[in-house]
């Protein structure tokens, strides 16, 4: 899917809802699982721009994508401009459909650093880091941001218009300031407004929770994509839903029977098995199903038990459990 020439090729993309990048969360087991479920493009978890450009081992399997994950991008986060270059430059060879660069992540320990949405407030180096990985890239760079550092402070109008200057192919816009994190209603104005000042596209993120939000977001910003994140957690048919919903079919088979959820949850449970192996795919899967059972009778106590499971056969026996009294 990789375009040599740096455009971003929209039009080939199958579908308009794409899976964010979520820190310990969309590894390699959970994006290929929302790409059989109708994500038209995913992202990996944030990676180090020092990490690989220095070849750290632990940085560099975190790279590492299963072909039928295509389309996706590879973000790297970090503040030096040469690292941007430099891990570009070294994870070529691992031939992602895109990079993309991350200057949205509001989490303190990425701040701290100077990475992530802390650079909402150094335009300039925003731009000599675009310009860097752009300058690097045989293939389009995309980039990740918020509506500004704090409420009353929001540029991301200018942020966008200065990433799409130094070659940027597209850009998703988060709704939400970095102080604002994940509380509040997300600002959809904003995004409207980068919609309106760039040629590029544009990817809308921030409060999109079923199908009837992400078409109400590509009406009222007119973004040419949605970007989903903490609604696919625990719920990956939401792609589906999506696209039903833009497609204006039906409501009906959008959320899954209890059923139909339990062979998600198994396909889920197996990807990452067959990724990480028995023990460690287990242990971080139990994130995932806490999420998946949110919500159903018992599931509080079913949860601990979960919690405490360390094979796929007690897993399994938990689930069916749940599955008679369901």
């Amino acid at each position: 899917m990789a375009d040599d020439n740096g455009v971003f090729p929209l039009e080939k993309l199958e579908g308009r809802a794409v899976l964010a990048p979520m820190a310990g969360i969309s590894d390699s087991p959970f994006r290929l699982l929302c790409r059989r479920q109708g994500a038209a493009m995913v992202y990996s978890e944030m990676l180090s721009a020092e990490g690989l450009a220095r070849g750290h081992g632990q940085t560099w399997r975190m790279a590492g994508y299963h072909q039928e994950e295509r389309p996706i991008a590879l973000q790297l986060f970090g503040h030096r401009p040469q690292a941007f270059a430099e891990a570009v430059k070294r994870a070529e060879e691992l031939e992602p459909d895109f990079f993309d660069l991350n200057f949205g992540c509001p989490v303190p320990k990425v701040v701290r650093q100077g990475g992530g949405s802390a650079l909402l407030r150094e335009p300039e180096t925003i731009a000599a880091i675009a310009r860097a990985a752009v300058g690097a890239a045989t293939r389009p760079v995309l980039a990740k941001i918020r509506s500004g550092w704090e409420v009353g402070l929001e540029n991301a109008v200018e942020v966008a218009r200065i990433l799409e200057d130094c070659g940027v192919a597209a850009v998703a816009v988060h709704g939400r300031t970095r102080s604002q994190m994940f509380s509040g209603r997300a600002d959809w104005t904003v995004i409207a407004r980068v919609r309106q000042a760039l040629a590029i596209p544009v990817i809308g993120n921030g409060d999109i929770k079923s199908g009837q939000d992400a078409k109400r977001m590509i009406q009222e910003t007119g973004c040419h994509l949605v970007m989903v994140g903490r609604a696919a957690l625990g719920a990956p048919w939401i792609f589906r839903a999506i696209n039903q919903a833009l497609a204006d079919g039906p409501a009906i088979g959008v959320v899954p029977s209890w059923a139909d959820r339990l062979d998600i949850i198994r396909e889920h449970l197996d990807l990452m098995i067959a990724a990480k192996g028995e023990g460690r795919g287990v242990l971080e899967m139990r994130k995932h199903l806490g999420w998946y059972i949110k919500g159903l009778p018992g599931a509080a106590k079913l949860r601990q038990e979960l919690m405490r499971a360390e094979t796929k056969e007690k897993v399994l026996e938990i689930l069916s459990e749940l599955e008679c009294s369901v």
